[in-house]
């Protein structure tokens, strides 16, 4: 997969052939942008064996959390056009 890149070089225009960057397709579907640049994801330990896990922790699992600041680079450098 191959991008033409034209750009300016001693006045001249020139075609370059830059490979493009291809995207975690798993980030894509378990994560959604926000307005403001962040990141939402679904929270772990909610799809299997859920007998022995209380109704609370179950609920508080639900909603959708935002990905951490520590973690929050490489999501980003995983999604290069998100």
């Amino acid at each position: 997969m191959f991008a033409y890149v034209s750009f300016i070089n001693n006045a001249k225009w020139k075609l370059l052939k830059c490979q493009k960057l291809r995207p975690y397709a798993v980030l894509l579907s378990a994560s959604k942008k926000t307005g403001k640049g962040g990141f939402k994801h679904k929270h772990a330990n909610l799809r299997h064996i859920l007998t022995k896990k209380a109704t609370k922790r179950k609920r508080h699992l639900r909603p959708k959390a935002m990905v951490s600041k520590g973690d929050l680079g490489l999501v980003i450098a995983c999604l290069p056009y998100a």
